[in-house]
């Protein structure tokens, strides 16, 4: 998300290369945040993929423009993890009340 954020607001925030606008820094402490409280730790699922949704309605917007316009573009600027996050996206997940029932 980190990557996926830079390439955006360089472009939309005229950021000066030395890192992102307070608002894109505020979206990535958030973004961090609801990431630590995970129920799928490490093993979290592409948003697409996932059964539970982690974010408020105006930062899952934001992410989702900010995909949007990255997501095409990391092939070019970083093209190895563009390439994990597809086979990522791949990959199926049980929710984590399912798999906590198996237990």
């Amino acid at each position: 998300m980190r990557h996926m954020v830079s390439l955006y607001c360089r472009a939309h925030h005229a950021s000066d290369g030395s890192g992102p606008c307070p608002r894109c820094t505020e979206f990535l402490d958030y973004a961090a945040c609801r990431l630590e409280k995970c129920p799928y730790g490490e093993d979290k699922p592409t948003c697409a993929n996932c059964p539970i949704h982690c974010y408020k309605k105006a930062p899952r917007e934001f992410a989702k423009v900010v995909m949007r316009y990255a997501g095409p573009r990391m092939v070019t600027r970083h093209p190895w993890l563009a390439l994990l996050h597809l086979v990522d996206g791949r990959r199926k997940v049980a929710h984590p009340m399912a798999t906590r029932r198996r237990r």
